[in-house]
């Protein structure tokens, strides 16, 4: 009774994405070529079914199951319905991408299906044990995705990623096994009443940095983002959104939790990840001014909006929080809908290299124009949505002290940079060349080109209209 109680008030998603998992399984096993669609709707709907029991989670009081290694409040369902509904468009993204390869369909959606499950479970981590167990899941369905695309590109991504996660994974542990000698504690709240009782020591600031530079791995924020730029080439461009959103949400959202209630008692901490915050943005946005490619810039930009709430939610207050949490979903759009404009313009037989989007302004003119409402997003110019977020942003920079402000001041030059990278793919759009011949095929592109559009007028809507929003994030921020 006490099992179904605790599955019933704070794991009722997972539950259902575990039952679609094992559907998909076990299609898998007796596959037949016929049926490769069946898998994109077991998978959708599993997705479907998991938004919908988020609306009978237990919320107040807070609630935790299984030894309180499990929690359910407001934030955990909030973040679970971002991941959610950010799965359900990757799915819609990756249609063609796994139709090329309609034997291997239901292995794809079991690993995305896993990967989200996993996402869940680390939003949802109350203990160590359960948070570690739920990252390495999440890190092998990730593998496993991007070695999904056949070819050289595509293994050398999957074992970089690998490589680069071991070593974040051991120095995380490490950091783990500090504070667990320290404490004697595993979960988060006996660590927090432990800490409330006893004074931090030098080795408590040691494992706390230690902490969480390992799961800074996922964020793309260095010592561990060597991997990123041959990640997002190297995948499927489906799989690339995924990198780019799901485990990002996961991961701010457990940062969230670890700085309020078990890293916050370092001093030094902040000052650590504020350094490599910038650092971050330096390299990254740098880095995407060289870069030919659209995935590639797309790879720099993701590492840099990384950053960028990284810096924020270090320094650690309810309107930081509600600061970040609207630049993330403002983010997770905007992003999806670039994303989708690649999909298009791959499946349309487009060269994904930034020459390749010359005279798309003239032959797709409204494909062009959501397209540079996305990017002009990502970069913060004025009425979309990314410009709301990233002038909030500095806001909470600003409230947090002047010792922040040469951070600020840096963090806003490396913006300025990433304007010239993001100009000039909407640059190329408009520059006229001797063949215009070439169309969107949309009767193969539906799906990616509705999210597109959706992406772009979400875009539009919240940099004029935000206040709903930041009111929502703002509450979710007070409840955590």
């Amino acid at each position: 009774m006490s099992l179904i109680l605790d599955i019933s008030n704070s794991m009722l998603a997972e539950a259902v994405l575990l039952i679609s998992f094992l559907i998909l399984s076990v299609f898998s096993m007796f596959y037949n070529v016929r049926y490769h669609k069946l898998s994109k709707w077991i998978a959708v709907s599993g997705i479907a079914f998991a938004l919908v029991s988020l609306k009978f989670l237990r919320l107040e009081p807070v609630y935790y199951a299984f030894n309180e290694s499990i929690i359910s409040d407001t934030f955990t369902v909030f973040v679970k319905a971002l991941i959610l509904f950010s799965s359900l468009i990757i799915i819609l993204l990756s249609k063609k991408n796994v139709t090329k390869r309609n034997h291997k369909t239901f292995q794809f959606y079991t690993l995305l299906i896993a990967g989200v499950m996993s996402s869940l479970l680390v939003v949802s981590s109350n203990d160590f044990v359960t948070l570690t167990v739920s990252l390495e899941m999440l890190s092998f369905s990730t593998y496993f995705l991007i070695a999904y695309k056949k070819g050289y590109l595509s293994k050398e991504a999957s074992f970089k990623y690998i490589i680069s996660n071991a070593f974040s994974t051991a120095i995380y542990l490490f950091g783990v096994s500090y504070l667990y000698g320290i404490s004697g504690k595993l979960n988060f709240n006996a660590i927090n009443d432990y800490f409330m009782q006893n004074e931090p020591t030098l080795i408590y600031t040691f494992a706390v940095v230690f902490i969480a530079i390992g799961l800074l791995f996922k964020l793309a924020i260095l010592p561990f983002a060597n991997w990123i730029l041959d990640v997002y080439e190297g995948s499927a461009t489906s799989v690339s959104a995924f990198i780019a959103t799901i485990p990002k949400i996961a991961v701010i959202a457990v940062l969230a939790r670890l700085f309020v209630f078990i890293l916050g008692n370092s001093f030094e901490l902040p000052v650590i990840l504020v350094i490599l915050s910038v650092m971050t943005a330096i390299w990254a946005n740098i880095l995407a001014i060289r870069q030919k490619k659209i995935l590639r810039i797309l790879a720099c930009s993701s590492s840099a909006n990384a950053a960028y709430m990284l810096f924020v939610l270090s320094l650690v207050s309810v309107y930081n929080l509600s600061t970040v949490l609207f630049y993330l979903i403002t983010y997770v759009f905007m992003n999806l809908g670039a994303f989708a404009a690649i999909i298009v313009l791959e499946n349309s037989n487009y060269g994904l290299k930034l020459n390749g989007l010359k005279g798309l302004a003239y032959t797709n003119p409204l494909f062009a124009l959501s397209f540079a409402i996305c990017i002009f997003g990502l970069a913060g110019f004025p009425i979309t949505s990314g410009f709301i977020a990233k002038f909030y942003l500095f806001s909470a920079i600003i409230r947090s002290g002047a010792v922040f402000i040469p951070f600020l001041i840096i963090l806003a030059m490396t913006i300025v940079v990433a304007a010239y990278y993001y100009t000039n793919i909407v640059a190329k759009m408009f520059e006229k060349t001797d063949s215009q011949d070439n169309q969107i095929i949309y009767n193969s592109t539906t799906s990616a080109t509705v999210i597109l559009y959706a992406c772009s007028l979400i875009t539009l809507v919240v940099g004029i209209m935000p206040f709903a929003l930041l009111e929502l994030c703002k509450f979710i921020a007070y409840n955590l």
